[in-house]
């Protein structure tokens, strides 16, 4: 089970995160969508403590940490479950494509050079990346270097992976490549979270949209329902602003 209940986060008098309760589903891909500031972000962050809530627990299997008592050993413990892909690629310049991906194995898990190095060219190429193994950063496009980034938290072997914004930082002919990863990894039976501005990747992924207003669940539904006439007002008038903002219109539900 992957739960969060009664989870809350402030920043000052500003409310992100209003007591929520949610449960996501192993195996599923949940796609969290919803205007700037809805706190889309800040749930993802939550889930690894990468930002601490004010109060709340989360739970990953049969660890519950909770916001208010949690000690660093849970919070580790806690992370070592998740693996974050930002969308800043935030690779290691000097490093290669199989040096980024095999760094964790060797810092955190204490794996030998040479079994990390064999571990992540494995996750390369489950990202179809294998023969851009010794490319550095600055020779992968930005696609290329997101897909980096996802073999190098897979190769951490998460129960979650947590995915916050992973097309923003690209052009829009780049975002289909990391379209096509996340697909074949949701194919495989990877659990992950995904936050996304852009509508079409959450259609196309998600296999559970949730819709957040204020630090609220406002729609919890299906791809289908929530792109469709089933989902509530407030989310019909968000996708018609969307629209409207990408230059289309005529778009209807």
């Amino acid at each position: 089970m992957i739960a969060v209940a009664n989870l809350s986060k402030r920043f000052g008098e500003r409310v992100i995160l209003d007591d929520l309760s949610l449960e996501f589903e192993r195996g599923a891909v949940t796609g969290i969508v919803g205007s700037s500031g809805a706190g889309k972000s800040t749930l993802l962050r939550c889930l690894d403590f990468l930002e601490r809530p004010d109060r709340g627990t989360v739970t990953i299997g049969d660890l519950t940490v909770d916001a208010e008592r949690a000690t660093k050993r849970e919070v580790h413990a806690l992370r070592r479950r998740t693996a974050m892909v930002f969308q800043q690629f935030h690779l290691f310049s000097r490093k290669t494509a199989l040096e980024n991906v095999a760094e964790g194995l060797r810092i955190v898990s204490g794996r030998s050079r040479r079994d990390a190095e064999h571990e992540a060219l494995t996750h390369l190429d489950r990202v179809g990346l294998a023969s851009h193994a010794s490319h550095y950063p600055a020779q992968l496009s930005g696609g290329q270097q997101q897909r980096v980034g996802i073999a190098r938290a897979l190769a951490m072997q998460p129960e979650v992976l947590l995915l916050d914004e992973p097309t923003s930082a690209l052009d829009p002919e780049l975002v289909g490549e990391v379209l096509a990863t996340v697909r074949s990894i949701a194919e495989a039976g990877q659990t992950m979270i995904l936050v996304s501005h852009e509508m079409h990747f959450v259609r196309q992924v998600a296999s559970r949209v949730l819709f957040l207003e204020h630090g609220r669940v406002l729609d919890d539904a299906t791809p289908t329902e929530f792109f469709g006439a089933d989902a509530s007002p407030r989310a019909r008038e968000f996708l018609r602003e969307y629209h409207l903002a990408r230059g289309n219109p005529e778009y209807q539900i």
